[in-house]
Parts: structure tokens; sequence; C-alpha cells
């Protein structure tokens, strides 16, 4: 079976991040480091969650206020928002641009709302002038969601978004095996979700260090002859190779999240993330780009949410399906491994009285990922293309 990729990160980072941990050298220069190069007024976290679980500490919304969320986001982005006693209220998406248009985020917001969150996703990155206005006419924060959408441009969100947040997790274009950036256009509110991140233990070098080790296995994993040898033995054991992967990837798999999150990142984590973001995305983002478009000037018509994007890097590549599960099962025959839940997200339920955000829902009865990468040949992806013109939903 052909891998549906490594990680983004290299041997050299691995050991180069391995070898921080032995560096006992405190953590603060590196922050420094970090929070300078990428802009002012940023405060570096564990993760994105860290950030807006210490935001929304400091801003202490009253109970029962609303949240208007891009209708396809994570569930700890709704966990998170759950802890604070505010209530998330879905603004559904053009699934062809996989962009929030200002009429419908109009048309959900009402005098209890005191923020927007919108996520640009699968690396595609949606227009902000309109919704940057509907912020400023409803007067509630805007807080742009970047975790999908960096692309090695020096894009650092809208200019006039009050709050902007970029991940570097596992599965991320520059992973540093976590850490989170979120730039404030107050300075003041900056300084405050500093001092509150400020406030907790931080991450120890042991439990980066398991991150490290961690993704030694999953980026050993993505060559072609581990891979074929890990999925027999998933198989031999009962377990699904698919949930296997996406289990070692998530950061906070286990346990209490909010006692998991509330952590400062480790100073192995801070130097690693200080390494990559000097490192340039250009010739792997271009690759991407030229895999995606090779390939789908071959292959069916399946509807390809963000293939309307004006901006677009393919950070994973979804298709819709009515049978999004035998076509996996299909792909994995013939020796693809496409993907049902690789990038966790689903799709906002709507509160009592509000409207279903219907595209998000169809998006999340009929997505599945396909496993395309750079390192694929030319043979291997006309191989997907027909593979999927052959594929019979009916």
């Amino acid at each position: 079976m052909i891998p549906r990729g490594a990680p983004y990160i290299g041997w050299s980072d691995l050991l180069a991040a391995a070898l921080h941990c032995l560096d006992p050298r405190s953590p603060r220069a590196a922050q420094r480091d970090v929070e300078a190069f990428w802009a002012s007024n940023t405060v570096a976290c564990l993760s994105v969650r860290t950030g807006l679980d210490a935001m929304l500490q400091v801003l202490a919304f009253p109970a029962g206020s609303e949240v208007v969320v891009s209708a396809i986001t994570i569930p700890h982005i709704l966990d998170i928002l759950a802890k604070h006693e505010l209530v998330a209220v879905p603004v559904d998406l053009d699934l062809d641009t996989l962009s929030v248009g200002a009429s419908a985020l109009r048309a959900v917001i009402t005098g209890k709302t005191k923020a927007i969150l919108v996520a640009h996703l699968f690396g595609s990155r949606m227009p902000m002038d309109d919704i940057v206005r509907v912020a400023r006419d409803a007067g509630v924060m805007l807080l742009e969601d970047c975790a999908q959408a960096n692309d090695g441009s020096g894009y650092r969100g809208h200019d006039d978004s009050d709050v902007t947040m970029f991940s570097f997790g596992s599965i991320k274009r520059q992973t540093a095996l976590g850490g989170g950036l979120l730039r404030f256009n107050d300075p003041a509110l900056a300084d405050k979700v500093r001092a509150m991140v400020e406030s907790y233990p931080r991450q120890s070098r042991l439990s980066y260090f398991k991150r490290v080790l961690t993704m030694v296995f999953i980026k050993s994993v993505a060559s072609y002859p581990v891979f074929q040898l890990f999925v027999a033995l998933c198989r031999l054991a009962r377990k699904d190779h698919d949930e296997t992967l996406g289990t070692a990837l998530r950061g906070f798999r286990h346990g209490d999240l909010f006692a998991r999150l509330r952590h400062q990142p480790s100073a192995p984590m801070l130097r690693v993330l200080g390494r990559r973001l000097r490192q340039s995305l250009d010739v792997p983002i271009a690759e991407r780009v030229a895999v995606v478009q090779a390939v789908t000037r071959e292959f069916v018509e399946l509807p390809r949410p963000g293939s309307g994007a004006s901006h677009h890097t393919h950070w994973l590549f979804p298709v819709m399906t009515p049978e999004p599960e035998r076509l996996k099962l299909h792909l994995w025959a013939k020796g693809f491994d496409a993907t049902a839940g690789a990038s966790n997200l689903l799709s906002v339920p709507a509160p009592e009285g509000r409207h279903v955000a219907e595209n998000a829902e169809r998006f999340m009865r009929e997505v599945l990922y396909l496993p395309l990468y750079p390192d694929a040949t030319t043979t291997q992806m006309r191989s997907l293309a027909r593979v999927l013109r052959d594929f019979d939903p009916a």
C-alpha cells in the first residue's frame, strides 16, 4: 500500500529536537526569539488550544454569551468554549471556496454575540475583508484561526483581525511537534494572556522527548517498505492502521484536556520552533501544488471542497463522495492509503432554535482525504486517478 506521505519534518530536525531535550538552558531567550521573529504582540503557547483557553480566561465573557464559529472545526474548540460557558453558533461554509460569506455571518450574529472565530481549512485561505467589516459593524472580536493555512509566505493573519492563531502541531507544515503562536492587535490583551500562560507549569523536556520519539516512529512508518509491514501487523492485531496513526499524531489524546493544555511550552519545543520558522516552505508547497494540479487534470469529477478558493496550497486533499467508507476500502484494496478521519474535524451542532449548517453536515458525511504527496511518482498518481475514475459509487 502506498502511504499517505511523510510528516513535514526532516531527520536533521528530529535529531536537533532530541539534542535540545538535553540542553539545560532556560527557555526565556528561546521564547523571546520566537515571539519577536513572528510578529509584535505575539504570545508563544504550548498549542493554539492553550492560547485560546488562556485568552477566554482573561476576557471572562458572561456565561451564555455566543461565539460564532466556522461550521467545520476541531472538537477541542467546542470543548474550550463550553468550559467557559460560551455557546458555539455555527456559520455555514461555501464548500466550493471553503469560505464564510458576509451575509451568512450577519444572519447568525445576535445581541449575545461576543466574538467571531473563523478557520481557514485544508491549506485554503478565505478572503477576510468582508468578515472584518461584519465584525466591526457588530462590535465583536474577530479571531482568525490560521492553523491549517501556514504557507511560509509571511502571512500572519489579516491586519485587522483582533487575534490570529497559527499552529505547529505534529501534522502541520512547519511542525515543531507542538506549539502555537497567537498575535494580538491589542498589546494590553497580549500582555494579560502572556501573564496567564506564564502562571502555568512548563512542559517537561521528557514529555517533549516522547513526542520526538513518536514522530521518529511516524516518519519511519511513512517509508514504503516499513508501511507495508506496519499495515500487515495492524491487520494481524485486528487494528485499523488508519485509526492507529491518527491517534499517535494527536497532541492531547489522553486524560483531562485542560490539565494537559494549561502548560507553557518547553525549552526544546521553543528552540525547535525557532529553527523551523526560519526554514523556507516555498519548494515543498510548490511541489505539493504541482502534484495536485497534475492529478486533478485526470481523475473523475468528484466534488472537491475548496477547488474554487482564490488561495490554496492543498495541505490536505479532501473529496466528497456519497459512500466515503466504500471508496476508502476500494482505494486500500488498490494500494492507496486514503483516510476519512485524519484531520479530526466535526461540523458544529446548532444550538436549539438556530439553523443547522447543512453544507458542513454534508461535508462531514461525505468527506474522504486522498493520499497526494510530492514524493509520489507520476505513475502512482496516474494509477490513483484511474482507480478514482473506475470507482462506481452506485
